[in-house]
């Protein structure tokens, strides 16, 4: 059956080959004339128009609102139900409200110096809780009806505490409970659910470093609008063992150890040394900046299981920066310098699925001051490091370049021979990788950028040198401005713009970055909506940099402390705000955010 199956094959494959003309029996004939053309066919309907590609953002400054005093205005919330701004005020020790439920998407006609938003009530926090006598607020953060406060207590060796005020949701919040957290919690935030209240405890020394508390993180559970009377404490003390594993990494470790200060022999231990900063978080995870340390610690919420990640430096031997303070705009690429990226404030936002992490690169050494009020001989028998017109420093991580000595052959050596950046404010704690005194290389504070990272501490998008060149090109040498006078490159040789800010918000189908410059001030934008495609989009600054101005000369925003993102479903006006806390002016912005 098979072989009679393949021959009726064969013989059907003939009869088709012969059908098909292809027999080699002659040639092919002559082509004949083309015929006549057809009848040409009715046209289609219009198609739409394409819509324009979104390219930026605008913004304008919409409202302020004034606290008279300078470094009054640092954290800020927004309470949708009410429309109502939340801002510490540092200054009197309350948490002051601002009411914009009036405010329109009309661009202020003098943004510098309007003032069309008013500050009303004001929360007078308590100075005294169960016996411990309480400092400054640091933190503020809000969830439903729920307003909670981080307060430090003034003893450096007492824990503090998170003051949580309910009747939020009716403009007229009352205390309901104060929950003990750790030492010095520098920053308060909720879960997006509203679950947990996560407190960043930085447990900072002492001025002359004799006490020197361990940093931790405080997780208090909420349920129905209610916390819980006691936290859960997650410290470091598991990492005492891992220090050399954590520097490999890229992290870092200065203190005065084994000196001897006011009579007392410092020693420190890693879980003392590490000092939480600020927080992000979704439900399940939170991750937690180590700013001085040049870390990330990153927690499961389920498990309460804690893991540090270490960031690395950045080179700038191939990026632009200035790093001479002489009154003009004159950038250099330097071999042997690196940053030590030092992120201040962190947050988060999801791309496929997947977390990505947003820091604002501050940097920040550890210097810490016996007195300012002390004699030579004073300071000697205390044990300072250091003595300066009264001024006694019990430690400092934080030299001039041109103080550090160069290996022999080394990039820094070479870096040092330019003398270029003799005055760059580095750290004496990194470069000296064999401890003989001599450094390979120069490491200065922060990355005078913002970072996107994966959640395996990976580097997705670095904004470079973006925000001093950005500035320069705008304002030439008024660029590197201080944050509370205007002196042009007065900050180049000392972290430069120093971005601190920083907030995420989405537009329409895009994602947005805003980080906001603590020296410099203004805010820059970029689109992130996909992390490894970002791009500067826009920078606003809403400061006049008249030479000479300073604060109180009505010179305007100075030094952004926080930033807020307001959706535009959110919003009172209809259209997507960013709130600024600024610091060093003490006043509150409302900027209108579109698409272009």
């Amino acid at each position: 059956m098979i072989t009679s199956k393949l021959k009726i094959s064969l013989l059907a494959l003939g009869i088709a080959g012969l059908l098909t003309g292809c027999s080699l029996d002659g040639d092919d004939g002559v082509d004949g004339a083309d015929g006549a053309p057809g009848q040409q066919g009715e046209s289609g309907a219009p198609g739409t128009d394409g819509l324009d590609a979104n390219r930026g953002v605008a913004m304008s400054v919409i409202g302020r609102a004034s606290l008279e005093a300078e470094g009054a205005a640092e954290i800020v919330q927004f309470d949708v139900a009410t429309n109502t701004i939340y801002v510490t005020n540092s200054d009197a020790n309350t948490v002051a409200m601002i009411d914009i439920s009036g405010l329109t998407d009309e661009a202020l006609s003098s943004p510098i110096t309007d003032l069309n938003l008013t500050v009303g009530t004001e929360i007078t926090l308590a100075s005294n809780i169960e016996g411990t006598e309480l400092d400054g607020l640091t933190s503020i953060a809000l969830s439903g009806d729920l307003l909670a406060v981080a307060v430090p207590a003034e003893n450096k060796s007492d824990n503090g505490f998170i003051l949580f005020y309910n009747g939020v949701s009716s403009m007229a919040p009352v205390f309901l409970k104060a929950v003990e957290v750790g030492n010095l919690p520098d920053m308060v935030t909720f879960t997006p659910d509203g679950s947990k209240v996560l407190v960043a405890n930085e447990g900072e020394p002492s001025g002359d470093y004799t006490i020197d508390p361990e940093g931790s993180v405080a997780i208090i559970d909420v349920a129905d609008s209610v916390p819980a009377d006691t936290a859960t404490i997650l410290d470091f003390t598991a990492f005492s063992t891992q220090k050399d594993a954590l520097i490999a990494m890229g992290m870092h470790f200065p203190n005065p150890a084994g000196r001897t200060i006011n009579g007392q022999l410092i020693s420190t231990s890693v879980a003392q040394d590490l000092e939480p900063e600020y927080i992000t978080a979704s439900n399940t995870r939170a991750y937690v900046t180590l700013q001085e340390n040049n870390g990330v610690a990153v927690i499961d919420l389920a498990t309460m299981e804690m893991d540090i990640v270490g960031l690395g430096f950045k080179n700038w031997g191939e990026l632009s920066i200035d790093v001479q303070e002489n009154g003009e705009v004159g950038f250099g690429q330097y071999q042997g310098l690196y940053g030590v990226y030092m992120p201040d404030t962190i947050t988060m936002y999801s791309w496929k699925g997947a977390d990505f992490l947003l820091t604002a690169n501050e940097g920040d050494a550890r210097e810490y001051f016996i007195s300012d009020d002390m004699t030579e001989a004073e300071c000697t028998a205390a044990g300072g490091q250091d003595f300066d017109d009264g001024e006694c420093l019990a430690f400092t991580e934080e030299v001039k370049l041109k103080k550090l000595d160069a290996e022999p052959g080394s990039l820094l050596e070479l870096l040092k021979m330019k003398g270029e950046a003799d005055d760059l404010r580095v750290t004496n704690a990194l470069g000296d990788a064999d401890g003989d005194g001599e450094y390979d290389a120069a490491y200065t504070y922060g990355a005078r950028s913002f970072t996107i990272w994966d959640q395996n501490g990976l580097v997705v998008f670095d904004s470079g040198d973006d925000f001093e060149r950005i500035t320069a090109s705008l304002y030439g040498a008024a660029f590197n401005n201080g944050d509370d006078e205007n002196e042009g490159d007065s900050r180049s040789e000392n972290k430069g713009p120093e971005p601190e800010a920083l907030t995420v918000g989405k537009i329409g189908e895009r994602t947005y970055a805003f980080i906001g410059l603590e020296r410099m001030g203004g805010i820059f934008v970029y689109d992130i909506t996909n992390p490894y495609d970002a791009y500067f989009v826009e920078y606003i600054n809403n400061r006049n940099l008249t030479e000479g101005l300073e604060v109180g000369d009505a010179i305007g925003d100075l030094a952004p402390e926080s930033l807020l993102f307001v959706k535009a479903e959110d919003s009172v006006t209809g259209q997507p705000m960013l709130i600024a806390g600024n610091e060093v002016s003490g006043t509150v912005a409302v900027y209108s955010v579109s698409q272009l």
